[in-house]
Parts: structure tokens; C-alpha cells; sequence
């Protein structure tokens, strides 16, 4: 399941920097979870950083984006594998 952060968010920075797979944002008016990169931080911490940190309780499990923890698992090797691959080479003139 991805997490999504609700409209009593008070901005307060401190999710967005932790989010390992950088999928926090600034949104509109407050910051928003991209579902697509979000792992609930499986594969990197045993629990989601932005839900430990958070200081107002805002960040619940999104019903829009249920994911089995093998979903996330696969979702974050992906991930990985697209933060490390090698980057196609520039075209020549």
C-alpha cells in the first residue's frame, strides 16, 4: 500500500528529506506521496520514516493503493534498478 499524506499536513518539512525513494513532494498546498514510488520504506527501513517523523499524524495508509508487502518489495527493486542503471550514452554529432 502506498501512504498519502492528508490535508492536515502543516508543512512541516520533515517527511519530504527522509523519504527514501523520494516519493514526497510539495504539492499545491501541501506535500503529496507519489504512489508509484512509494514502498512504505520496504526494502529499506522496517517501518515508514515519514509516518515515524511525522509530528501531526497525517500520513495513513492510502485505500486507492493497496499493496501486498511483496508488491512493495518488487516496487522497490524496480526502483532500484532504474536508480542504477547505467545511462544511455549521448548521441554523437
Amino acid at each position: 500500500m502506498a501512504l498519502w499524506i492528508t490535508d492536515e499536513c502543516i508543512n512541516c518539512d520533515v517527511c519530504e528529506p527522509e523519504c527514501p525513494n523520494d516519493a514526497i513532494s510539495m504539492g499545491a498546498e501541501i506535500y503529496e506521496i507519489d504512489p508509484g514510488r512509494c514502498t512504505e520504506c520496504v526494502g529499506h527501513f522496517d517501518t515508514p520514516q515519514c509516518v515515524q517523523l511525522c509530528p501531526v499524524s497525517c500520513i495513513p495508509v492510502n485505500p486507492d493503493h493497496v499493496e501486498t508487502p511483496a508488491q512493495l518489495l518488487a516496487k522497490f527493486h524496480r526502483l532500484q534498478a532504474q536508480a542504477f542503471a547505467p545511462s544511455a550514452p549521448a548521441p554523437q554529432a
